[in-house]
């Protein structure tokens, strides 16, 4: 997908790889499922697919699609923390799904994340590879790189877990909130997929415009106010990628604007960010 983070492309190229973008649906921002199968070549081995903003991608028809083809899913669950589809955990669906324990996350370790797999056999070989190999003290299965977080990342984490429910629960009050006074007339929003329960990990709109976006951005900057322009720009247009273009991710990535959100935002903060926004 060319809408998501630098890293989803950077450690495909990075492995040696190539990466063969395809466009994304305009409303749920995740990958469009019914483009996927026409990118599909006998050099295809994967589809790597972001779920954006914790929004869930089309999971059935991409799995249906991976098992036609004999393709791995890999899901960069990087904002789904909490994040439940059909009852169950965002990261059960896929070969590998991966999830970001960065600081600006929901629950984060400063920095770090995790990998979750459903197979024993690569779990282990995904464990093993992540500690230099080892088994035991003295034993090595293969080859392994460092790739923990350490102890103080690991106790952040804990200090923070004790407080996510109460996290969520504001947060789901800041959306709200938003949701409530924003005039959708001359922005959009996203559209979360059917069967999904939320994290509020973000809230992104999309302007008309990105000249909208700009005097958006350029008016609350004046006010002390700092949005983000996530995900910006769109990853085909990486210099160290070959792609066609990626008409609505080039189009989304110029208008979208994630707006403050974070516990202790107060209602006062959220009419000024308003404000602003509905007077464009």
């Amino acid at each position: 997908t060319p809408f998501s983070y630098v890293a989803t492309t950077a450690s495909i190229v990075w492995e040696g790889c190539t990466p063969v973008f395809v466009d994304i649906d305009p409303l749920y921002l995740t990958i469009d499922e019914n483009k996927i199968e026409s990118s599909i070549t006998s050099k295809t081995t994967c589809i790597l697919a972001t779920h954006v903003f914790g929004n869930p991608c089309n999971i059935e028809v991409i799995q249906s699609i991976a098992e036609k083809h004999g393709l791995k899913v890999i899901y960069d669950a990087a904002h789904c923390f909490g994040v439940k589809y059909k009852d169950r955990s965002i990261f059960e669906y896929g070969d590998i799904s991966t999830c970001s324990f960065h600081g600006t996350k929901l629950f984060h370790t400063g920095e770090g994340g995790a990998i979750f797999c459903m197979n024993s056999d690569l779990m282990n070989r995904i464990y093993y590879t992540h500690n230099f190999g080892h088994n035991g003290p003295q034993d090595f299965h293969g080859l392994g790189i460092n790739g923990k977080i350490s102890e103080l990342q690991s106790a952040m984490g804990l200090s923070v877990l004790s407080h996510i429910d109460e996290i969520l629960y504001e947060r789901e009050k800041l959306c709200n909130k938003y949701s409530s006074l924003l005039n959708k007339k001359n922005i959009q929003v996203l559209k979360i997929r059917e069967g999904t329960v939320w994290n509020f990990s973000y809230y992104p709109i999309v302007f008309k415009s990105e000249a909208n976006l700009l005097l958006a951005e350029h008016k609350l900057k004046e006010v002390g106010i700092f949005a983000r322009r996530y995900f910006y720009p769109s990853l085909n247009k990486l210099n160290y990628v070959n792609s066609a273009s990626m008409n609505t991710s080039e189009s989304i990535s110029s208008r979208i604007l994630c707006l403050p959100l974070f516990i202790g935002l107060s209602d006062n903060d959220i009419f000024r960010v308003i404000k602003i926004i509905n007077s464009l």
